[in-house]
């Protein structure tokens, strides 16, 4: 199969508009002449991020066009942190179909903008004509549940189309994230990429968080409330496991509140034994929530992170992507800002040690406020994970 041709590029210029500029053009340049196809763009809600895309598509023209607010980016070994800079990746044309759209509205009932933005991304790929397919997502990461979204786009795609991504951050703000389209930043959207493909596309995560507690089950949930774990209080289960700290675990990071532990989260299992990661955290009113509710009399281990599991789990997921893929070019990652906090002074080394294990293999991704990573089943929205798609 033909390697795709890509070109990154990153730039952390004050304004916006030479900073857009200066990050397409290097990116635009390494594609080595080759007919553009796709512009991903991954920045900073510090930028005017109207005129950081104009600035981006003044030198890519028409190319479709897709991203996110970040809240942080990497690049071939590169860890970009909050606040700081804009990243552009330009995918060639020819190797793969592209067919990208958008949809409002997610926050109001998420569930049909699922639909409506897979729908509209086969649409502007031709429709289902190649063999083989998966579509990248990305969300505004503040705007309701990425888990009914996700069974939306489920809804259309059925089971044969894998689904990789992110929700958007906002620099650790909490203040509000946008995904791009075209010329535009919108709030209360969601974007998504359709890859129509000759071969087999296969998204993969991996986390390294490690179970602490035997299975549980979750007898009552309200929304994203936990209220009862094997009959108890469910707040009250969950600050006896914390409370059993070990030396190596974190704790939370700085400047968040108090209630929300980023060292522990629930391990939602799956079918096949693995667990699916879901952040917790005990709000004011002493209730444990989640950011996307778990499915009453689900199956839960609550679990733990340790650096080295977390840093060993990346190389693991960069050999998972690249196995049986021929002549790779580029790996579009997503990684969850939790895993920053909880990596802390080491949070460049995921970056590194991606970009190692990947060889000639380009890695670019951003820290996001959850991930996509569905192959099979209905669920696939994560917490503290990594996920992939090598093309």
């Amino acid at each position: 199969m033909q390697r795709l041709p890509v070109g990154s590029g990153f730039s952390s210029l004050d304004d916006a508009t030479a900073a857009g500029a200066e990050a397409a053009r290097a990116a635009l340049g390494a594609l080595g002449g080759a007919e553009p196809g796709l512009v991903i763009v991954y920045g900073s809600i510090r930028y005017d991020l109207t005129a950081l895309l104009a600035a981006v598509r003044g030198v890519t023209g028409a190319t479709p066009l897709v991203g996110a607010s970040t809240s942080g980016q990497f690049a071939d070994g590169t860890y970009v942190p909050a606040g700081t800079a804009v990243s552009v990746m330009v995918l060639g044309a020819g190797v793969y179909r592209f067919g990208a759209s958008v949809v409002t509205g997610v926050g109001a009932d998420a569930l049909a903008a699922g639909r409506e933005l897979a729908r509209g991304a086969m649409d502007a790929a031709g429709g289902d004509t190649t063999p083989h397919s998966a579509l990248m997502v990305l969300a505004d990461g503040m705007a309701g549940d990425m888990q009914s979204l996700l069974t939306g786009i489920y809804r259309v795609t059925g089971a044969r189309v894998p689904v990789v991504g992110g929700a958007a951050g906002d620099d650790r703000t909490f203040s509000g994230s946008y995904v791009f389209f075209g010329d535009q930043a919108m709030r209360d959207a969601a974007v998504a990429v359709w890859i129509g493909s000759e071969r087999p596309l296969r998204v993969v995560s991996g986390h390294g968080w490690k179970p602490k507690t035997l299975p549980m089950l979750v007898t009552r949930v309200n929304g994203m409330e936990v209220e009862e774990i094997d009959g108890r209080p469910a707040a009250a289960v969950f600050t006896e496991v914390i409370s059993q700290r070990t030396s190596g675990e974190a704790r939370n990071f700085e400047g968040a509140y108090d209630g929300w532990d980023t060292g522990h989260s629930f391990g939602l299992i799956e079918p096949d034994g693995t667990q699916l990661i879901r952040g917790a955290f005990v709000g004011e009113d002493g209730a444990l929530r989640t950011f996307v509710p778990l499915p009453e009399y689900c199956a839960v281990q609550f679990v733990s992170a340790d650096q080295d599991d977390l840093l060993n789990a990346s190389e693991e997921v960069v050999d998972d992507a690249l196995r049986d893929v021929s002549a790779p070019a580029v790996m579009l990652m997503f990684s969850c800002i939790a895993r920053i906090d909880l990596l802390a002074v080491r949070a460049g080394e995921e970056a590194a040690r991606l970009h190692k294990a990947a060889g000639q293999v380009a890695t670019f991704g951003f820290y996001t406020y959850g991930e996509f990573a569905r192959s099979t089943g209905v669920a696939g929205y994560h917490n503290a994970t990594l996920t992939a798609i090598a093309l």
